[in-house]
């Protein structure tokens, strides 16, 4: 299967989890044995518009004006004669020329809709870029419905969630025992406050310790918070930390807790839930986490905060667990198959 993929800035160039998703997908879809050409704006100094990069052909489109990628790419695209084309939603103008191309080329247009692209506002391009694609993929129904607000369907989009890698989930030790841990990027969205309120009130009910993973710019204002509350001796502050110490931390919790405000997909709730923490989730209207617990037997979720130390109370009285395989079906080797599916259902011999 030849599969183009339109990425007008591809890692490095962009480091947001929309584009390391796509990108690990290009390159899982290449491991597959098919031909992968990813079309984007060159930032590279050697000659050529073509250049192996990680393993993955990369197509320069256009060394001149950047404006011009979006003329350039449908004549590209129809060259190359691909069986599918898979866009990235940033910009939106991109995914329209993608449309053309795939139009010139007679191939369906597949759009991968993440939700932390730059924001823009909503303008007749980004609904044609909603509302074009053969199908919109997206990594949660929280971001399914923002795409259709901006002219998707129910019938052009589909859910395909972030994926983690469960043989390196069973391949690290767990750390020191903690009863609790917690995982964001410590901003004004992450909300540890609320954990913190609800830590406090569980101050007199048992020996419990807790972690907090994360850095960010309000990282001193919560430890000062955590001292004032009498917790300095029970949550320990571990700052950012790389996948594997991440997975060793959960892998020895029993709870994980997500409280942040906005996410588009709750990442580390995942990755913790694979590792057998039971998972308390205080629901907001900007995330998508509580979709993770939903109808799950180790799954809490909380509307209110006042709930929130009852709710990590009762995780508690709940049995410990290892590694929960019910996450395999999230697995980059399963998330990889339903692209591959959908690129069936969308009428390509995915051989």
């Amino acid at each position: 299967m030849r599969i183009a993929v339109v990425f007008r800035d591809p890692p490095p160039q962009s480091e947001r989890s929309g584009a390391v998703r796509l990108r690990r997908l290009a390159a899982a879809l290449d491991d597959r044995g098919h031909e992968v050409t990813i079309y984007c704006l060159p930032w590279w100094e050697t000659a050529g518009r073509r250049l192996e990069i990680n393993g993955l052909e990369h197509e320069g489109v256009t060394f001149e004006h950047p404006a011009l990628f979006y003329t350039r790419l449908p004549g590209l695209l129809a060259r190359h004669s691909p069986d599918v084309i898979l866009a990235s939603a940033s910009p939106a103008g991109a995914v329209v020329s993608a449309w053309l191309g795939a139009r010139l080329a007679r191939v369906p247009l597949v759009c991968d809709w993440y939700g932390d692209e730059p924001a823009v506002p909503a303008s007749r391009w980004t609904e044609q870029a909603a509302s074009l694609p053969t199908r919109v993929t997206t990594p949660s129904e929280f971001q399914r419905t923002r795409v259709r607000e901006y002219g998707a369907t129910e019938s052009n989009t589909t859910v395909i969630p972030e994926g983690i890698d469960m043989s390196l989930v069973s391949s690290i030790d767990p750390g020191e025992h903690r009863d609790l841990s917690y995982a964001c990027r410590l901003d004004d969205d992450s909300n540890l406050e609320d954990l913190l309120l609800a830590l406090a009130e569980l101050r007199d009910r048992g020996d419990w310790t807790a972690t907090i993973v994360g850095d960010g710019p309000e990282r001193s204002a919560y430890e000062r918070q955590a001292r004032d509350l009498q917790l300095a001796g029970r949550v320990e502050f571990v700052g950012d930390l790389p996948r594997e110490e991440r997975i060793a931390v959960y892998r020895s919790s029993h709870t994980f807790v997500q409280t942040a405000r906005r996410a588009t997909f709750a990442e580390e709730l995942l990755w913790a839930l694979a590792c057998g923490c039971v998972g308390v989730v205080e629901i907001q209207g900007e995330s998508s986490a509580h979709e993770l617990v939903e109808r799950r037997e180790r799954g809490l979720r909380v509307t209110d905060m006042d709930e929130l130390d009852e709710a990590i109370e009762e995780s508690w009285s709940m049995g410990s667990r290892d590694i929960d395989k019910a996450f395999q079906s999230f697995d980059h080797t399963a998330i990889t198959g339903q692209y591959v599916e959908l690129f069936r259902e969308c009428g390509v011999d995915a051989r």
